[in-house]
């Protein structure tokens, strides 16, 4: 395999791991990237270019448990000094705020596949999700009760559960929804954002690991090198993305994402549309 596609194998992972978790929409971006510049699709083929785009999501989700790993020790009661404590966050909190999502995933995800993956349905959901997101600052900037994670209630959790369900919508972006969603239940926006990626590691894992068990033959011996430089560029970029991220998210809060998203719309539009 030469530098030049291996190069491309950065670049996806790039793109990746920058936007995944940032309400901005990591598939808006592929689509600019991927399917309307590197087209991976023509040298990988197909199946096995979609296989690819898993892979470096799970490079983006292993970049989550690194950053968040206390935390998920500390869920999964594997921390003898907080096993028991009350008034902290909960695997019971995450898995109510996974429910409604995964529920309907599973129901409609032939649908979703076969009628929301367009070009026209993400500008749609890109756009959408920007006006979202600037009334959820407008809307939640005097309901602020919930400074850090571990106060958020069962309520909020369905709540932004129940929210996190417009992110099935192609473009809409799942960050975007659910942090939205818990500005708008009073949480801070980085309590909202901790909530957000901690929840996305079941979720988008499980998704992953489903999909690779379908496609699994797709891993040959000439795509392993492309697979395995994405992944790491995927992982590496997140990481530097989530940290950078979550300091940032209480000062400018999500009207300046928002506005990046219709920007982005309006390109994807106009200039390869």
């Amino acid at each position: 395999m030469d530098f030049i596609t291996l190069l491309k194998a950065v670049i996806l992972g790039l793109v990746e791991g920058l936007t995944e978790f940032a309400p901005v929409s990591s598939t808006g971006h592929m689509i600019i990237v991927d399917e309307m510049w590197l087209r991976s699709h023509e040298f990988l083929g197909k199946y096995a270019a979609n296989t690819f785009k898993i892979v470096i999501q799970l490079g983006s989700i292993l970049a989550v448990v690194v950053v968040f790993r206390n935390r998920f020790i500390d869920l999964l009661g594997l921390k003898k000094e907080t096993r028991g404590q009350g008034g902290r966050l909960k695997l019971t909190h995450v898995i109510v705020g996974l429910l409604p999502a995964g529920i309907l995933g599973v129901l409609f995800e032939d649908l979703i596949d076969e009628y929301l993956f367009s070009t026209e349905t993400v500008l749609i959901g890109l756009v959408i999700g920007a006006f979202w997101m600037i009334a959820a600052d407008w809307i939640g900037r005097n309901k602020r009760t919930v400074e850090t994670v571990d106060q958020i209630t069962y309520k909020q959790a369905l709540s932004v559960g129940l929210i996190q369900c417009l992110s099935l919508w192609p473009g809409f972006s799942r960050s975007g929804a659910t942090i939205s969603g818990g500005v708008l239940m009073g949480m801070s926006h980085r309590a909202a954002s901790d909530f957000t990626f901690i929840m996305a590691v079941p979720i988008m894992a499980g998704a992953s690991f489903i999909s690779l068990l379908k496609n699994w033959q797709y891993f040959t011996m000439d795509a392993m090198p492309f697979f395995i430089v994405g992944f790491v560029s995927a992982f590496l970029f997140a990481l530097i993305s989530i940290k950078f991220f979550l300091r940032l998210i209480n000062r400018i809060k999500l009207v300046p994402f928002a506005i990046y998203r219709i920007v982005l719309a309006a390109v994807i539009y106009f200039v390869f549309l």
